[in-house]
């Protein structure tokens, strides 16, 4: 079943997150089950990802064998997160400028 994943945190900064991208490789060794990831900062630089995953049981098997180790490698306290079933999805035309590339 599909799901929403939201993690938040206001301890990861953006310096951080930018660190984790080349170390967990998400944007060029595509997690299977990834369907949508999207990380935004609030006005007090709290931490805002919302990913969209083709299943629970993928999400954790990301989390567990590639983001949590680089997090414990850099010293990043994991966020917290709420898993939702998803109930509907929608991408648009629009979203293909944002389309990761191998």
């Amino acid at each position: 079943m599909p799901v929403l994943a939201i993690f938040t945190s206001n301890a990861i900064t953006k310096k951080q997150y930018d660190a984790l991208r080349p170390v967990v490789k998400w944007e060029t060794e595509f997690p299977l089950g990834a369907c949508v990831h999207t990380c935004a900062f609030d006005e007090k630089n709290g931490m805002h990802v919302v990913d969209v995953w083709a299943s629970e049981e993928e999400l954790s098997r990301f989390f567990e064998t590639r983001l949590l180790p680089a997090m414990k490698k850099l010293g990043i306290t994991p966020p917290q997160a709420k898993i939702l079933p998803l109930h509907n999805a929608n991408v648009f035309a629009a979203a293909d400028r944002f389309r990761a590339k191998k």
